[in-house]
């Protein structure tokens, strides 16, 4: 999902996407009107989803044409998302926070995984793929810390907390890409 529904719109301003940016909750806003909401609250903190009031710590832009990238305005805003990703996104994230925030990272890691035309960094995309190799060869080895075999079904519950602990750590992996991409080497 790399922009907004057709027949949705901004929340905020009731009209038709200008430059969509998806929060960490999955939302999608105007980039403008979404740090008019973080600039009229504590600019201190980051700003809260207005439909879901989850603390929005990464603002994900979607693609900008490249006549789009010559416009002032454009590259303010541009600018201005960067600064928030870079003092919000970096930033110390609550256990529950990265839970809540694993479906959506696992779901745009997927897509951007499969499209060769994605920016995703060729270090990065060769780690994930390391974590999921392992992660199959781990669950379908009969090796296993608990046997199945042995312990019947309280056998799976090892391999259901391999898979939850290495998709965990893929979402923060991915995290920390969209981070560096969308906000840490701007200025």
């Amino acid at each position: 999902m790399d922009a907004p529904p057709d027949n949705d719109c901004c929340s905020v301003c009731h009209d038709s996407f200008t430059l969509p940016c998806q929060a960490n909750c999955a939302h999608w806003f105007c980039g403008e009107c979404i740090l008019r909401v973080w600039q009229h609250s504590s600019v201190l903190q980051p700003c809260k989803c207005p439909i879901c009031r989850r603390s929005i710590t990464l603002l994900i832009p979607s693609e900008v044409s490249d006549s789009q990238q010559q416009e002032p305005e454009v590259v303010g805003i541009m600018q201005d998302l960067a600064k928030y990703n870079r003092i919000f996104g970096g930033g110390p994230v609550s256990f529950l926070q990265r839970v809540r925030d694993m479906p959506l990272l696992l779901r745009r890691m997927i897509w951007e995984l499969m499209d060769p035309q994605r920016a995703i960094p060729l270090v990065h995309r060769t780690r994930i793929l390391f974590f999921l190799v392992l992660l199959a060869i781990y669950v379908f080895s009969p090796l296993d810390v608990i046997p199945e075999g042995v312990v019947g079904l309280v056998g799976l519950l090892d391999d259901v907390l391999v898979i939850v602990m290495v998709l965990f750590y893929l979402a923060m992996l991915y995290r920390s890409t969209l981070i560096l991409h969308h906000g840490g080497h701007q200025q």
